[in-house]
């Protein structure tokens, strides 16, 4: 794995990023980090997946970013929860898994579960989530990874009760009642990633185990067209897809083998922010400026000079 720093396969990609730009490591120790989340009130949360808990770093001074903060326990979380985001209220949304399904977490701190089964069937294990302008979420779900455990001889295992991986869609509704939930996309092996493009007219898909990017056409009606093959991670380095981003200019920021990669609107690979350790995910730091990563043990800062899509 290559020492990390910042290592471009165009020059396209210093108006992206400073050459030199610093990894800053802001804080460590933890089991499996997910997220992360900077809300506008201030302060950045991220989900500790094995530690059953969204953390919040609040930072002292506006002009300090990112160390000096204090870490604190934004909420504990009766499953494992994995990524996050807001919605336009400002409410939490999470995925979590064990059991696998979405969460909104309510003004009054209490829990609203949005999708737990489809088809009468458990969903597995949501890993990723976004809101879009029209008030519908996208989430990647893929099967429990006890789904795969070793039987002993004889013992058989029920693949009709088992999830697909899929993307599902839970559009916006005025009406009270149940909620309804949309199988949006099948075509990813291993879903992971999810993102919005910035005109939020394209949505994103990390596929871990074919290691690539599908971008997604959004209809006029919130469901999405069928995809394409936006990019590709061909490298041997640790790590496999996950979280991604978008910039206001239509980059893509992915994070992949070795590190986060950063793609063209067009999808060249620009080059790799190569990491101390293989990124789990990324968020867009104080006033959508900024990439805070997401590790195995530790949360990474690197400044950008680019703003990132505002999706709440």
């Amino acid at each position: 794995m290559r020492a990390p720093g910042i290592y471009a396969n165009h020059t396209r990609l210093f108006d992206l990023v400073g050459r030199r730009t610093p990894i800053v490591k802001v804080a460590s120790g933890f089991g499996r980090l997910n997220g992360p989340l900077f809300s506008r009130i201030g302060y950045l949360l991220f989900s500790d997946s094995r530690g059953g808990r969204i953390c919040q770093w609040t930072l002292p001074h506006w002009e300090e970013e990112p160390l000096g903060g204090r870490l604190t326990t934004y909420q504990v979380c009766s499953g494992e929860p994995q990524g996050i985001t807001f919605d336009h209220q400002g409410r939490l949304l999470m995925c979590e898994r064990n059991p696998g399904r979405v969460v909104r977490r309510e003004k009054d701190g209490s829990a609203t579960v949005l999708a737990e089964t489809y088809g009468g069937r458990p969903l597995g294990a949501p890993d990723d989530l976004v809101y879009n302008i029209d008030g519908s979420i996208f989430f990647s779900a893929a099967p429990a990874p006890e789904s795969f455990r070793v039987r002993p001889p004889g013992e058989r295992q029920d693949v009709t009760s088992m999830p697909r991986p899929a993307v599902y869609r839970i559009p916006r509704s005025q009406i009270p009642g149940p909620i309804r939930l949309e199988r949006a996309s099948n075509e990813c092996s291993l879903p992971t990633g999810v993102a919005l493009g910035p005109g939020q007219n394209r949505l994103y898909l990390a596929d871990a185990r074919q290691r690539n990017i599908r971008a997604h056409p959004i209809g006029d009606d919130g469901t999405l067209d069928p995809g394409r093959v936006f990019a590709e991670f061909p490298s041997d380095d640790l790590g496999i897809p996950g979280g991604l981003k978008t910039d206001e200019q239509g980059h893509l920021y992915a994070c992949g083998p070795g590190g986060l990669w950063v793609f063209s609107p067009e999808g060249a690979h620009l080059g790799t922010i190569v990491t101390p350790e293989p990124p789990t995910n990324c968020g867009w730091g104080r006033g959508f400026r900024g990439l805070y990563l997401t590790t195995g043990t530790s949360l990474y800062f690197v400044g950008t000079r680019v703003a990132g899509t505002r999706t709440y």
